[in-house]
């Protein structure tokens, strides 16, 4: 019954470990389920996060008879308010056993929050930015994940529905052998774009080599995806936490840079080796011996698959073909290393990216995902 549901505002350290240990047991049995590093959350969900100079932040957990039966986050991004002219909170973190009044309890307690607090729409799963985890599976639960998705089971999708939420964006994922060979009309008409725009692949020898490509990648990446759904450019502080946080685990052949002959980055493309296991390993800290089971993945010379993480091409560069040169380059490196398979991470449905997998290489839908959205009343 919902009314033996309390709801209990974080407000300590304490209760936000019990916050971000929640889920981890939760769905401690299921075999997609990846742990999150524990530090990673603490620099999100604290003053760690420069988002928060931004965005406001409140945080519950949901007890059933003094045991966490759920919890969630609620997010308002004034940037994106003002940015899309809305008037969103956005729920994330959002975590419940399976039994509807919970899940309700948690989402009625951001509705009203975000009432108190002017909104008219709520929104989500979301986070700060979209680099952030995001959007819930809607089909295909059981389908591999990996560290930078969102988990949810089936549940939370029926759950969400009941309560009256419709999809307002949809994304997809994909997976492809990762060693087809370049076609043969690709490789000849990169060649032709390479030449036409005077652009080059950038060979990154050794990590020092990143150094000078970094803000042009996330500015590119601003530029980029400056027009997708609820999208703002990150800041500066924002890019320097994601500097920190991936930079360290980037594998070199891996990251893919196209550069004009100013040494302008036009486009991009970051895959990283497969760290489920070594994230499982971990179990949410790197210490005493996280650090050795990711660095140990992350700089082995042979692996069997990998995850494409971000990609992205200036939009002075798009509708010209450049999408295509980092994927066979990347294309290239994974034949040369060994990879038998890559999975793209989320792209919505219809963008330039997404289309571009279907029409040029062998791929199958691996799982559809969504965000959510209602009006409050």
């Amino acid at each position: 019954m919902a009314n033996d549901i309390t709801l209990k505002q974080v407000n300590s350290r304490r209760d936000l470990n019990k916050f971000i240990a929640f889920p981890n047991k939760l769905f401690k049995d299921s075999p997609t389920y990846i742990p999150p590093l524990h530090m990673d959350e603490i620099g999100l969900l604290t003053k760690k996060n420069p988002s928060l100079e931004h965005c406001d932040l409140r945080m519950w957990l949901a007890y059933r008879e003094n045991k966490i039966v759920g919890r969630v986050a609620a997010i308002i991004n004034r940037s994106v308010n003002e940015k899309w002219n809305k008037k969103v909170v956005r729920f994330g973190w959002l975590d419940s056993i399976e039994d509807f009044d919970v899940f309700k309890a948690l989402i009625d307690q951001v509705i009203a929050y975000g009432r108190e607090m002017g909104m008219t729409e709520i929104e989500g799963p979301m986070g700060f930015t979209d680099m952030d985890k995001e959007c819930w599976a809607i089909d295909n639960f059981d389908a591999r994940q990996n560290m930078t998705l969102l988990y949810n089971p089936e549940y939370y999708v029926r759950y969400i529905e009941k309560l009256g939420f419709e999809i307002i964006c949809k994304w997809q994922q994909n997976k492809m052998p990762a060693s087809q060979p370049i076609p043969d009309k690709v490789q000849r008409i990169n060649g032709l774009i390479a030449e036409k725009y005077k652009l080059r692949v950038v060979h990154l020898k050794k990590r020092s080599d990143v150094k000078p490509y970094v803000n042009k990648l996330f500015n590119t990446y601003n530029y980029a995806f400056k027009d997708l759904f609820d999208f703002v450019p990150l800041t500066q502080k924002e890019i320097d936490v994601y500097v920190k946080q991936y930079v360290p685990f980037l594998n070199l052949d891996l990251t893919n840079l196209v550069v004009d002959e100013n040494d302008n980055l036009v486009a991009f493309g970051v895959a990283m080796p497969d760290l489920n296991a070594a994230y499982k390993k971990a179990n949410g800290h790197l210490f005493p011996f996280g650090w050795y089971h990711l660095l140990k993945t992350v700089y082995a010379k042979k692996f069997d698959t990998i995850d494409l993480l971000l990609n992205g091409v200036h939009p002075d560069w798009q509708k010209r073909g450049v999408h295509s040169i980092y994927y066979a380059e990347m294309n290239r490196n994974t034949i040369k290393i060994g990879v038998k398979n890559a999975y793209t991470n989320p792209q919505i449905i219809g963008n330039e990216a997404e289309k571009i997998w279907h029409t040029t290489y062998d791929t199958e839908m691996l799982m559809t995902r969504a965000v959510f959205a209602k009006k409050i009343d």
